[in-house]
């Protein structure tokens, strides 16, 4: 019997992102290029005889009952399998909140990978996937991990070889931003061709293992939206390049900017000059590298 787990939820980057249509049921369709890297967040999963789930996290802000994603990961297939045991969920975040880098949706995804074990419950992957789409759409990706091409709202994968290795300097400028809002004003009949990013490039180079062909082909149509807001993101995006990234991009919604360098001695000073210099444009900042290892 395992009495207790302890897990790790990586968060991702999107190394293209573009955005099709709006669905009538108010989903966007979406062809993305998402990627795992070593920033995590440490999951303890406790059995427990008292029945019930109990979760509680290093942040005071976040939800601790049915709002938080680790917590309905729990409890959907704690309810499918009727599980009548406790389980005690504790949730120290390090992955940015609320930055486009799918943390609530990666500790779901590791919610249910620990829960599938602890519990001997004999789900494959596969099948984890198909009830993590029930919680949110990034979620069946975050329990596969490492590259993939994703299609529909998200939940349509295709296992991508992984990229070539490289120093990934992450950055978070100090400003949040609404996922729903950005999707709101997003319109997509607006936008110019030029705008939306070649994903099928990104997905060639990929392929041909070419570092520099995927940072020189990567975009993501949603700055268009957040960056006018939030011109700060530009102004990362460009300290990043100025410092010696290849090329830098936001993740996701924003507003969390990654830069791809392929000289470690140039990523370690962007590093030091983003974290400890005056520049005043990241509250916080990682310098991590890509996580191709499959659940």
């Amino acid at each position: 019997m395992i009495k207790h787990l302890g897990l790790k939820a990586y968060g991702k980057i999107n190394l293209a992102l573009d955005v099709l249509r709006k669905k009538e049921d108010g989903y966007h369709e979406v062809r993305m290029i998402m990627q795992t890297v070593r920033v995590y967040d440490k999951i303890d999963l406790i059995r427990s005889e008292q029945p019930g789930i109990r979760l509680s996290t290093n942040l005071y802000y976040l939800p601790d009952n049915e709002n938080n994603l680790g917590y309905r990961a729990a409890r959907l297939l704690m309810d499918e399998f009727g599980v009548g045991e406790g389980l005690e969920i504790r949730i120290k975040k390090f992955i940015p909140v609320a930055a486009g880098m799918a943390g609530g949706s990666s500790d779901a995804a590791a919610v249910l990978f620990g829960v599938n074990k602890m519990f001997s419950l004999g789900l494959s992957m596969e099948q984890l996937m198909e009830r993590g789409v029930k919680l949110g759409a990034d979620v069946p990706y975050c329990v596969m991990r490492g590259t993939a091409f994703s299609e529909g709202i998200g939940e349509i994968l295709t296992p991508l070889p992984p990229v070539p290795q490289c120093q990934v300097l992450i950055a978070r400028p100090p400003i949040s931003v609404s996922t729903k809002w950005v999707y709101e004003n997003l319109n997509v009949a607006a936008r110019r061709e030029d705008e939306h990013p070649d994903v099928d490039r990104v997905r060639r180079a990929i392929g041909e293992a070419d570092l520099y062909g995927i940072a020189g082909h990567m975009g993501n149509i949603l700055e268009t939206v957040t960056i006018p807001a939030h011109p700060v993101i530009r102004e990362l995006k460009e300290e990043m390049k100025r410092l010696g990234a290849i090329n830098a991009l936001m993740s996701g919604s924003g507003p969390t900017v990654f830069g791809l360098f392929a000289n470690p001695a140039a990523a370690e000073r962007a590093y030091e000059e983003l974290r400890f210099g005056n520049t005043g444009l990241a509250r916080q900042v990682y310098l991590t590298s890509f996580y191709n290892r499959r659940a």
